[in-house]
């Protein structure tokens, strides 16, 4: 299995790297190709202008696609720079490229480190290694978030994408908390296509900008200039500012992206802190965008070459058609995947949840509009269409619209053909009657039941597609007659069903009759219910009828059945088990009625079982005298339950009384019970345990521990917890260290011995049972008679889902 795991592995991070290579190809080949377009210079020569122009500006061969991508101008536009245009994406003079014409590519802005002599860049994939130009001491000014910019565009499949990488990228360089993406609309507002760091609410509302003065993106759009915002006090009063409140955001920087003649898109950065933007972030800035430049030109919303003639012959066509269509522009990835669609004409009718309608329609995605079309069976259906051009109509849904101002659930079906390119979207309203047909199919379908009619006179019948499903029968063969019924059910059920079949004909009772048929190597369990209609003269003419498939119901009843009977047993075996183990443990444990006097002690037990729960415990103690007039207290608490834990903690009680008495230290008798708790049946069975010995001359309370709960010590109404000696857990280690503890006690001194029952509860720290125990035994005086009684009452509230086991010793006062 370990061979196997390591060979997927393998196999899984080939796979992540054949993709990130075919992503980052497509990138190095439409930035070649478009340069061979321009120049009609080679596929090789062109690689080897991208490479020299890489070298040239002390950058990765990867972002020199991005920033070719970016700022190309338009076939046949004009490459002279013009004077004084500091824009990112500016077009810069012609240099000669490597072969054939000059090279109308722009060289790019200047690297933003300090540039070194060129070096020949590696001849792997482009974006994975820094070039030997750039000063890698200062790699924090900016050039590995371009670098890491550039890998990280070739995953980029929607804007959104886009505004989550650049968050991602320059949280660290610049201090971006928020990264949003606005478009230019036709009509002069913008559109969010992108945010990041941003709530969804405060999106919705900046989702759509009206063409008003004050919006900074919108000044950047249009001077082609980026916009810094950096006094807050001051901007405010300039500007529209986004926040809720703006004072969540003291600094932004609004960067036009150029990816054409004009400027379309708008990057805002947005940061939490006040202050300037420093010259290098500035620097950063423009040359991201550059590189966003390259990503929005080329896998971006742009339109395909000749789209916009396709819009506008298709647009009149659909202002004259009633109802809803549009037409849906594929939006594809750096991978080549159809990622979204873009609505770029629509009839008047066709309109979203929103209120959006028509021309409102225009620029948007279809997945914000109706985000249903990314159901599996429409978009695969889509792509269908788009692929083969064989039109798609998928199955009626049901859609709210507003009529007449009330809302109204109305059912429709989705069409759609291929026209170039693009596809052609129709929403088809179902009637009234259609709308009944396809809820009588819905109820059919999820009621796992079909209709039957039979025509007595004739001796024909009539099912539903769904009946014939049911009864497992090829609707080629047809209906089966009604006094054939029977014989599809099974022979044990075929008699019940031919009578109630004949009492239906001759006396028309009604009849509701369970059989079963076998359906390949399966049985059904069915369910027949069906009536008479007679004619004027009391005549039978027809029979209507359903018929429903229960096998899953029918399933389920009988493991229901079959778990109860399990329940049932189970319950008998464990409580069997119990009253057993409870026998055992009454025997092997034995309470004492009245508190008993060991080596001048009063020592009370207590013992209390669990409320919840069937199971026995397996706490234990021990109260008794030694041979040389000492007395040993023990209390242990074996994990688990039932016969396995009563029985270990026999084990356990008889062998530490008897180590003890036979002159073993504390410690060593730990140290012994711990082996044998490693060497027993369980070798994994675990035990905690309190081993003390109080010697009546000294006064002295010698003691030892195994994991357990440290003894409470009640002094002058007082209450505290003894140091506990080190000491771990039996079964834990084979190799443990246990060491001694000696409390001197006086007279009135009361010591507690306890199992965790006592001080744990559920959701709750043990150290809250800790604190609890002792305040309640600082409350109860030691000298009172029976008072461990009150003391465990006032401590034990609700239930109790452990046992809880208690040994109360005291030292008589002076007057006892």
């Amino acid at each position: 299995m370990a061979a196997l795991a390591r060979v997927v592995a393998r196999q899984r991070a080939e796979m992540d790297r054949l993709r990130d290579q075919i992503a980052t190809s497509a990138v190095l080949e439409r930035a070649k190709g478009v340069i061979m377009a321009l120049t009609g210079c080679t596929p090789d020569a062109a690689g080897e202008d991208l490479l020299q122009r890489a070298k040239a500006g002390n950058r990765t061969l990867l972002e020199e696609c991005w920033i070719t991508l970016g700022s190309l101008p338009p076939l046949g536009a004009a490459t002279q720079p013009r004077v004084g245009d500091d824009m990112p994406g500016a077009p810069l003079p012609a240099v000669p490229g490597p072969s054939g014409p000059p090279s109308v590519l722009p060289s790019g802005p200047p690297s933003l480190l300090p540039s070194g002599p060129p070096s020949v860049l590696p001849s792997v994939l482009p974006g994975t290694a820094v070039p030997a130009g750039r000063d890698t001491s200062d790699l924090d000014d900016g050039f590995t978030a371009l670098g890491r910019l550039g890998k990280a565009l070739v995953h980029v499949a929607t804007p959104q994408d886009l505004a989550d990488c650049l968050l991602e990228e320059l949280r660290a360089d610049v201090d971006a908390d928020a990264v949003l993406l606005f478009r230019s609309l036709p009509a002069g507002g913008l559109e969010l296509i992108g945010h990041a760091g941003v709530d969804a609410a405060l999106a919705g509302q900046w989702a759509r900008v009206p063409p008003l003065s004050g919006i900074v993106a919108l000044e950047a759009l249009r001077a082609r200039e980026p916009r810094w915002l950096e006094d807050f006090a001051t901007d405010r009063t300039r500007h529209l500012l986004i926040g809720d409140p703006p004072e969540r955001w003291l600094s932004r920087a609004w960067l036009p992206v150029p990816t054409g003649e004009e400027a379309e898109v708008c990057v805002g950065v947005l940061r939490a802190r006040s202050g300037p933007f420093s010259s290098q972030d500035r620097q950063l800035l423009r040359a991201v965008v550059r590189l966003c430049a390259g990503w929005l030109r080329s896998f971006g919303a742009r339109p395909e070459p000749g789209a916009a003639a396709a819009v506008a012959a298709v647009q009149p066509v659909l202002d004259s058609l009633p109802g809803s269509a549009m037409l849906l522009t594929p939006l594809r990835g750096p991978s080549g995947e159809v990622a979204d669609y873009r609505i770029d004409a629509a009839t008047k009718e066709a309109a979203e949840g929103a209120g959006r309608t028509g021309g409102q329609l225009l620029g948007l995605r279809i997945l914000e509009c109706f985000p249903s079309m990314a159901e599996e069976a429409v978009w695969h259906g889509l792509l269908r269409t788009l692929t083969t051009g064989e039109p798609f109509e998928g199955e009626p849904f049901a859609y709210q619209e507003v009529v007449d101002g009330a809302a109204e659930l109305s059912t429709y079906a989705l069409r759609a053909a291929r026209l170039g390119g693009a596809l052609v979207v129709t929403w088809v309203r179902h009637g009234s009657s259609d709308r009944q047909e396809q809820r009588l199919a819905d109820v059919q379908r999820l009621g796992n039941l079909g209709w039957a009619n039979w025509n007595l006179v004739t001796g024909e019948g009539s099912w539903s597609s769904q009946t014939f499903l049911v009864m497992n029968r090829d609707p080629a063969l047809g209906p089966v007659r009604l006094a054939d019924l029977p014989r599809l059910a099974l022979p044990e059920d075929g008699p019940v069903l031919a009578h109630a079949v004949r009492e239906l004909v001759r006396s028309g009772l009604q009849f509701d009759v369970p059989f079963r048929i076998r359906a390949g190597n399966q049985v059904r369990h069915l369910r027949m219910v069906a009536e008479v209609v007679t004619d004027t003269g009391n005549e039978p003419v027809e029979v209507h009828g359903f018929v429903q498939d229960l096998t899953a119901q029918r399933s389920a009843e009988l493991a229901l059945v079959e778990s109860e009977q399990a329940i049932v047993t189970q319950d008998g075996v464990l409580h069997a088990e119990r009253a057993m183990a409870a026998r055992l443990q009454h025997a092997l444990l034995p309470l004492p009625t009245r508190p008993v006097r060991l080596a001048g002690l009063r020592v009370e037990v207590a013992y209390l079982p669990a409320q919840s729960g069937i199971h026995v415990g397996g706490d234990w103690f021990s109260a008794i005298e030694l041979p040389d007039g000492n007395a040993l207290f023990v209390v242990g608490d074996v994990a688990g339950h039932g016969i396995d834990a009563v029985a270990t903690m026999a084990q356990l009680r008889f062998t530490a009384k008897g180590m003890v008495i036979t002159g073993s230290s504390l410690t060593g008798a730990l140290a012994r019970l711990n082996t044998l708790l490693l060497h027993s049946r369980d070798s994994h069975g675990t035990a905690t345990m309190v081993l003390a010995r109080y010697d009546p001359d000294e006064h002295c309370l010698m003691w030892a521990q195994a994991g357990h709960p440290p003894p409470l010590l009640v002094r002058g109404g007082q209450a505290r917890y003894l140091d506990r000696p080190f000491g771990m857990l039996l079964g834990a280690s084979s190799d443990p260290d246990f060491q001694e503890a000696r409390c001197v006690l006086e007279p009135g001194d009361r010591v507690l011995l306890y199992t965790d029952g006592l001080v744990e509860r559920p959701a709750e720290g043990i150290d809250h049972g800790l604190d609890r125990l002792a305040a309640a035994a600082a409350a109860h005086p030691a000298d009172e008679s029976g008072s461990l009684a009150p003391l465990l009452a006032s401590v034990l509230e609700g239930e109790r889902r452990d046992d809880v086991c208690v040994v109360d010793i005291r030292v008589p006062s002076g007057r006892e």
